[in-house]
């Protein structure tokens, strides 16, 4: 599998578009201590989120990002590179979501998905269902979250004998 962009802009992409073994890398995005603490005191207000002298004394040794912080800044990039403008249907949810390295203030994360499969739905076969695979890198190429993550959207032809 090789890196590739999608053929297709996001404003005008559709079920068609994500072909199964396509590997995509999603753009980059800055990690900032402001923001860290920010979304820490409000969501998950833990010293080592919240706290940048009191995070020294833990096992992380320093502040570090909330791991749904992270999902968060995951989905900025997702939403903007990778899903569709036009057809996206939203999602029942994610599997198999994990945290693997702590994302620190200054760290510039990236995003590379994995196309794992791709089925039009046979109840509704103006849409399709799009299987994924989600790596978040930091600036090192260390992969810090991962997760699969399942995606439906609107067919570009309705008629599933015209794609």
């Amino acid at each position: 599998m090789s890196n590739e962009t999608l053929n297709v802009p996001v404003e005008n992409r559709y079920f068609e578009d994500y072909l199964a073994g396509s590997v995509y890398e999603l753009g980059a995005i800055a990690v900032e201590q402001e923001e860290i603490i920010s979304f820490a005191r409000r969501f998950d207000p833990q010293v080592f989120h919240t706290d940048p002298e009191s995070a020294k004394e833990t096992i992380y040794g320093g502040l570090i990002a909330s791991g749904w912080h992270t999902a968060g800044l995951m989905m900025r990039l997702f939403s903007e590179h990778f899903l569709s403008k036009v057809a996206s249907l939203g999602s029942p949810g994610v599997d198999e979501l994990r945290w693997l390295k702590p994302v620190r203030p200054g760290d510039e994360l990236s995003a590379r998905v994995t196309v794992l499969e791709t089925k039009r739905s046979r109840s509704k076969p103006d849409r399709g269902i799009v299987h994924s695979f989600i790596e978040v890198m930091n600036q090192n190429l260390e992969v810090v979250m991962s997760m699969k993550a399942v995606n439906f959207f609107y067919c570009r032809n309705a008629d599933p004998e015209a794609s």
